[in-house]
């Protein structure tokens, strides 16, 4: 990374200027007596764009020689609207990944990493339960330490997830690859006893024991093969005639603290971003409000930063809240309340500061408000689905039959479910 740094201070003192030796200025005044300043002219440097900085970062580009890199170029070369299309997904976060990798001295590689992962899509989710950017399984999110919870899950908060998947690579590189990350990513995909084992295997025919000496499972011995054609590509797309989205090499997104509880709806609003751009900038807010009782951090676009701070400075963040007052009627339970508001009873005891279930007749009590769901009466309720919910599960939280959310929503009863969808339930008043 020394060589990194030095080259970024050097433009910085350089003030984004080139100066170039310019003979016509010369010949103009033949009467003057040529000297080094006055035979300078100044030039706008070229803006570097985030892709040419990342090509600067490329370590392995010698191993794209491999023959079953050579298939997969191939393979990318047939489908070049499908690389691009990622690469465009891509642009909110190449940036941040990058400084991520240069940060801890990493190959810019594995910025790509998430081009086979999620499709650079924050929100994917696996039917087997891998999650987000770096398609994290929830017991390895756990020994990361992503908090997951009916609020909030970090494998699909791109900040955390981001960091903690590359500290769980450089853990695997210095563990048991003597900083080998080509193996490390191998048993990121594969696991490291499967690697390992491998090795062992590869040793003992008197094999180097490289990742590409390796016999893995099929996706393994794709994984990092993958990964470098797409590098190939990155580093000369017209060559494989691919057409790069222009990425800027500066944030595109800022980081804005928050003293105390928001609904993504009024921060929008607040910001003059739509609600839709903070939702796809903030996947890991599962109900849409950043977190209670801490200091939250919301992502917003880096030109709206500067309006959002001025406009929470005088609106009391606590009073935004996607939140309402629900006054306890004769034959409610906490549970019954919580099913409705489809909130888990832990958070309605922890909101309302309650030790068991025992609630009163005109109690208040603060519970989430559905966006988009009707008054009171109606009969009806928009819910909105969260990663790891079902058609079933939905159903039993409501008391209602799978059968009929399906036929209301226009939905294959077999189809999984989208996080951040929206359902709409018809309940008996």
């Amino acid at each position: 990374m020394t060589h990194r740094s030095s080259r970024r201070r050097a433009q910085s003192l350089a003030g984004g200027l080139l100066l170039t030796l310019s003979v016509a200025a010369v010949q103009a005044q033949p009467q003057t007596t040529p000297t080094f300043w006055n035979e300078l002219t100044l030039e706008s440097a070229v803006q570097e764009d985030a892709w040419q900085r990342l090509r600067g970062d490329f370590r392995w580009q010698i191993d794209a020689d491999e023959p079953r890199v050579q298939r997969w170029l191939t393979y990318y070369r047939k489908h070049p609207n499908s690389v691009a299309a990622i690469a465009q997904q891509a642009s909110p976060w190449l940036y941040w990944v990058m400084e991520e990798l240069e940060r801890r001295d990493m190959p810019g590689e594995i910025a790509l990493l998430p081009f086979i992962e999620s499709a650079y899509d924050p929100s994917a989710q696996h039917a087997g339960g891998a999650t987000g950017l770096w398609q994290l399984m929830p017991g390895t999110g756990d020994a990361l330490g992503l908090r997951r919870d009916w609020w909030y899950d970090g494998r699909l908060d791109v900040i955390s997830s981001t960091r903690a998947a590359l500290e769980y690579l450089q853990q695997q590189a210095d563990q048991w690859y003597d900083g080998d990350f080509e193996l490390a990513l191998a048993a990121y995909n594969a696991g490291a006893g499967t690697v390992n084992r491998a090795m062992r295997d590869a040793l003992a025919q008197g094999k180097s024991g490289s990742y590409w000496d390796l016999r893995l499972p099929r996706q393994t011995m794709n994984y990092v093969p993958k990964l470098l054609a797409l590098s190939r590509i990155i580093a000369k797309p017209d060559y494989y005639g691919i057409n790069l989205p222009a990425i800027a090499d500066r944030p595109a997104f800022a980081r804005v603290e928050v003293a105390g509880q928001i609904g993504l709806e009024q921060a929008a609003r607040l910001a003059g971003v739509s609600e839709a751009k903070l939702e796809a900038l903030n996947p890991g807010l599962l109900q849409n409000v950043t977190l209670p009782r801490r200091a939250p951090e919301l992502l917003v676009p880096a030109k709206a930063r500067n309006k959002l701070l001025a406009a929470l400075a005088s609106h009391p963040p606590q009073a935004m809240a996607d939140w309402q007052r629900y006054q306890v009627k004769r034959g409610d339970t906490l549970s019954a309340i919580a099913a409705r508001h489809s909130v888990p009873v832990s958070v309605l005891r922890q909101e309302n500061s309650l030790s068991g279930d025992t609630i009163r007749i005109g109690q208040s009590l603060r519970v989430p408000q559905e966006r988009g769901a009707p008054g009171t009466g109606t009969g009806t309720l928009v819910v909105r689905v969260k990663p790891g919910d079902s058609l079933s599960g939905i159903a039993r939280r409501h008391d209602v039959a799978a059968s009929d959310i399906a036929r209301w929503n226009s939905l294959d009863s077999s189809q999984y479910l989208q996080p951040g969808q929206r359902l709409t339930l018809y309940l008996a008043n």
